[in-house]
């Protein structure tokens, strides 16, 4: 198993403070040659439809010294579980769970901004102290 981010527990409890049910702790996809563990699985009854809502979320601190090898990694991970997910769990919805302060600090920047864009990056954006949910990004 690989090792847990820094802020597991905080995207956890903000989760569940948002109605979120963790179903998946760390959510394994098994390929022909391997598996995969995203971080997080979570769903959600969505009662005006009467159906689950699935998501999958990928935990970065970003507390690394370089913000940019950070994201270079967070991004090869979010499309390889994108990909995997695609294949094996196509109603699962991914997201990558970044801190308020490195979005504000590193995410407004026009690099991560286009790859957002580019690559149609969904982001859950938490405060780690209080352990809430600060903004759903699709």
């Amino acid at each position: 198993m690989s090792a847990r981010d820094l802020v597991h527990q905080a995207v956890k409890t903000a989760l569940q403070k948002d109605g979120w049910t963790i179903t998946h702790d760390p959510l394994t996809i098994d390929l022909n040659d391997g598996q995969l563990q995203i971080d997080l699985g979570a769903e959600r009854l969505i009662a005006a439809q009467k159906q689950d809502q699935q998501i999958a979320i990928e935990i970065k601190s970003f507390a690394a010294p370089s913000a940019i090898s950070e994201f270079h990694t967070a991004l090869g991970q979010f499309l390889n579980y994108r990909v995997a997910l695609k294949l094996k769990d196509p109603s699962r919805i991914l997201y990558l769970a970044i801190p308020q302060e490195v979005y504000a600090g590193f995410f407004t920047r026009q690099l991560p901004q286009l790859s957002i864009q580019e690559y149609q990056l969904k982001l859950i954006i938490f405060n780690p102290i209080s352990e809430v949910i600060v903004q759903w990004q699709n």
